[in-house]
């Protein structure tokens, strides 16, 4: 066996590849509808290498492979929550806030408890600390300022595996609620409306009605058999024929207000007026608003984008809406033109696909240089604030902004999801070959239990604080929170679990994005203070 060890040893590529492909086939197994998902890379890859540590093997995967892959991970997750994430700052501050007073709960508890009743020396504290939120960057903070690397790695090897087991357990405990959730994105419908209203109503008001929205794409006068896109100014007359795209919620009340459902399907007669799927591939089209994008539309063609489909999930297409390359549009506009308008969008399916070099090249680049700059703290020190962070500061930046002059900073969703579940593997599989290797020589001292022990408290007050404070303090949905877990924790193998659980659904990496720069930052900060008290 030692022989298949060191073969193993010597060829990352195999090992790398070996620990990919068996450790999402574990991942896959389900047990009660319970399935690991992309975490079984992480423990497959602890195991292997727990296991040539025993035959006096190091497989390691080198750490080159870790950063790359924690990058790629960091760019792909912000890049695409981007838009969400800022317009989500506005309800942030309590979550953050919230987060930040657990953390310090539970770093006291640490530290009183590491001296008091267990008598463990300061690093070990620390490392232990950082092992139990799974936070690298606040392991080399404890080792930095401590000077022992040693004992601080042993408590944060020690302490790591629970720090993940622990906060899957929370995260499938939260997503028990996941079907009371108030905060899903509602359905995009279709309503066709009779105006019955006496004195009619305008375009304008039926817009301000549906919070602007909806979207009106179809106009029938009465007395007429044309089909036509009403404009903004339009006042509808009683008879009036019109189609309505939102939420049913607004179509309720919009249909309320002007009239009543009509029997005629205005979209079913598409002799004129027809509409189509569009893919969005043309790259001088990526980080226009809708509105922009509309007027162009309107200006050449008369036509109109009623909504746009992103990961599988529709949009009511807002004016101030973003378009990212692959995104799939509902054109609504003469059926004669429809040859041009695709010209026009692109309607390649190398849209879905395109990872744009250029931006994230630089993107990484940056994001990577910035997590490197020191920040000073009292005393003398400093901190970084890590790869993984800056990239993630970054790449949030750069999907809001969509485009800098000519260059597109917006990567198409599908690439982003590509990218961040790729660097996801390789960091877990690197991690966990890391991992491995020291608890193997963890083990051997006196002192593990008491370091198992610790590090499992600090990642229960955790899991637990955040959980309750945002689910019963907050009222955040279950899956949302499920997001701010894996955020909280710094952890993609947790973000990886409550995706594999929840089908991937947006809430899960809003709440992982809304939290974890403020989260890196913090755990960084707070292991710093724990050496201090020493």
């Amino acid at each position: 066996m030692s022989t298949v060890a060191a073969y193993l040893s010597a060829q990352p590529i195999l090992l790398v590849c070996l620990i990919f492909g068996a450790g999402m086939a574990l991942g896959s197994i389900r047990v009660r509808s319970i399935s690991m998902g992309a975490a079984a890379v992480l423990f497959l890859g602890i195991a292997v290498s727990a296991w040539a540590a025993a035959l006096g093997v190091d497989a390691t995967l080198p750490p080159l492979l870790g950063t790359l892959g924690l990058v790629l991970f960091a760019f792909g997750i912000g890049n695409n929550s981007g838009v969400t994430f800022f317009q989500s700052l506005r309800t942030a501050t309590w979550p953050v806030l919230s987060m930040l007073g657990v953390f310090a709960l539970a770093a006291a508890a640490a530290w009183a408890l590491g001296t008091w009743a267990f008598g463990l020396d300061i690093a070990v504290i620390a490392g232990t600390f950082a092992g139990a939120v799974t936070n690298t960057p606040a392991l080399a903070a404890a080792a930095d300022a401590t000077g022992q690397a040693g004992p601080a790695t042993v408590g944060y090897a020690v302490a790591y595996l629970f720090g993940v087991i622990g906060m899957l357990v929370a995260t499938t405990w939260v997503l028990r609620s996941a079907g009371e959730d108030d905060d899903t994105t509602a359905e995009v419908t279709t309503v066709h409306i009779q105006v019955t209203r006496a004195e009619g109503i305008s375009i304008a008001q039926l817009l301000s009605l549906g919070d602007s929205e909806v979207q009106v794409t179809r106009l029938r006068r009465v007395g007429h058999n044309e089909i036509v896109i009403p404009k903004y100014l339009d006042h509808l007359e009683p008879g009036d024929v019109i189609t309505v795209v939102g939420s049913p919620e607004y179509l309720n009340l919009i249909t309320r207000t002007a009239g009543r459902e009509s029997p005629q399907i205005l979209s079913d007669d598409r002799h004129e007026l027809d509409f189509r799927r569009i893919t969005v591939s043309e790259h001088a089209l990526a980080g226009m608003t809708v509105a922009q994008l509309n007027n162009e539309l309107s200006t050449r063609w008369g036509a109109r984008i009623s909504r746009i489909r992103r990961a599988d999930e529709d949009q009511v297409a807002m004016p101030d809406l973003m378009v990212e390359l692959g995104d799939r549009v509902r054109v609504v506009g003469p059926a004669a033109a429809f040859e041009e308008i695709s010209t026009y969008l692109g309607d390649s399916a190398k849209g879905l696909t395109d990872i744009n070099p250029i931006g994230l090249g630089l993107g990484l680049a940056l994001g990577y240089f910035l997590g490197h700059v020191p920040v000073p703290l009292p005393g003398g020190s400093s901190f970084t604030l890590g790869a993984a962070a800056g990239v993630l500061l970054v790449a949030l930046v750069m999907g809001r902004l969509g485009r800098v002059g000519s260059l597109i900073t917006a990567l198409p969703h599908s690439a982003n999801t590509v990218l961040a579940e790729f660097g996801l593997l390789l960091f877990l599989a690197q991690a966990g070959t890391n991992a491995g290797g020291q608890i193997a020589g963890a083990f051997t001292g006196g002192a593990w239990v008491k370091i198992l022990l610790l590090g499992a408290i600090v990642t229960t007050i955790v899991a637990v604080g955040v959980a309750v404070t945002m689910r019963r303090a907050l009222r955040m949905g279950a899956t949302k929170t499920a997001g701010v877990l894996a955020g909280a924790q710094t952890q993609p193998a947790v973000l990886a679990f409550a995706n594999t659980r929840t089908n991937s659904d947006p809430r899960v990496s809003l709440g992982y994005a809304m939290v974890y720069p403020a989260a890196m930052i913090a755990k960084i900060l707070i292991t710093h203070a724990i050496t201090l008290l020493g």
